[in-house]
């Protein structure tokens, strides 16, 4: 896959870059570094993208309005190569101008991801919004007293470009006016996918590109039966206000349509108890078996006599053998005729 701009990070407590490090003051002077190699190779599985983007259209839907959201990036690192595979939210709170994440919920669920990817550890964090500022040290410094060097992954999901709106930064420390200050340094970073996630996005862009995906069968299942329960209830809805209507006088009975509404009464269960539900549903099974039975008897009498069939006699009959006549193709063959005497004139119904 071609690599895209991101950025990835670390939190070495106490290392300077100074010598060779310039402020880029253009895009965020205060928190943005400039002329710094990215120390990790970062690669990056698009399941954690969707995770995000799910995250912050739920919450938009949610609030009513654009928000901000929070996260772990978990994956696999091996010396210099880092793999983020997989997400999970993260709860926080503000405290003033400050986002504070919600440590304890962060180690419940850090323990509940390792019961079920236990070859996954946590790499880092990822927000939504735009380029990285002062809120996000904040935060990318309470993620560093959780593990050291984490990543820092931010999704832009309001850009109109056409390139993906993820960044993915590390943060090195650097001598600002004679302190030492904390900056991002954003990397280079590459899409790693698997056939599953492969086969999901294209799925999931099919859908996006067409402005309408098709419905599974599950929900068109579920859309057929809503309808129909919607209008059973319209209709069951205007017997009950002509019956009632009925018995205030406001419209003649009508004796026809009361009959009918009464039949309809007593073609549906009323009863609740688990005796009533066993017998009603037994009742049902043995009308259904009764009917295939029907069917297969149907099926036998058609097997006997063909519809080119005729059962009148012809003047060469004798009177005790009845006999089909052959179809066109099997007049003139050698094969003998089929003995009909041996079958049977008369079906028994079944009981």
């Amino acid at each position: 896959m071609a690599a895209a701009p991101s950025g990835g990070g670390s939190c070495p407590a106490g290392s300077s870059n100074g010598a060779g490090m310039e402020v880029d003051a253009a895009a965020a002077p205060a928190v943005m570094a400039s002329g710094v190699t990215g120390s990790v190779s970062v690669a990056l599985h698009p399941l954690v993208i969707l995770n995000i983007s799910d995250h912050w259209i739920r919450m938009r839907s949610q609030e009513g309005r654009p928000v901000q959201v929070i996260g772990a990036l978990i994956g696999r690192q091996e010396g210099r190569n880092i793999e983020v595979m997989n997400s999970f939210e993260l709860l926080s709170h503000t405290v003033g101008e400050n986002v504070v994440i919600d440590k304890e919920y962060y180690y419940t669920k850090e323990e509940q991801f390792k019961q079920v990817f236990k070859d996954l550890e946590f790499l880092g964090w990822y927000t939504t919004g735009g380029p990285p500022d002062q809120s996000d040290i904040h935060v990318h410094k309470q993620v560093c007293e959780i593990i050291e060097s984490p990543l820092f992954l931010k999704l832009n999901p309001m850009t109109k470009h056409t390139d993906l709106p993820v960044s993915v930064f590390e943060s090195v420390i650097d001598i600002i006016n004679g302190e030492a200050t904390m900056l991002f340094a954003e990397l280079m970073y590459t899409l790693a996918t698997e056939e599953a996630e492969r086969i999901g996005v294209d799925h999931v862009a099919r859908m996006t590109a067409t402005g309408s995906g098709e419905n599974s069968t599950v929900a068109e299942h579920l859309i057929a039966q809503h309808s129909a329960i919607k209008m059973l209830h319209s209709r069951v809805k205007l017997i009950l206000e002509y019956v009632k209507a009925s018995e205030a006088g406001e419209v003649p009975f009508n004796h026809e349509i009361l009959r009918e509404a009464y039949a309809l009464c007593h073609c549906l269960p009323v009863l609740s108890t688990d005796k009533f539900k066993t017998d009603f549903y037994d009742k049902g099974i043995f009308g259904h078996l009764h009917e295939a039975h029907g069917f297969i008897h149907i099926l036998l009498l058609n097997q006997v006599h063909t519809p080119q069939t005729s059962l009148k006699r012809s003047p060469t009959m004798s009177a005790g053998s009845p006999t089909v006549p052959l179809p066109p193709h099997r007049r003139n063959s050698s094969l003998p005729a089929p003995n009909h005497q041996a079958m049977p004139s008369k079906v028994l119904p079944l009981h």
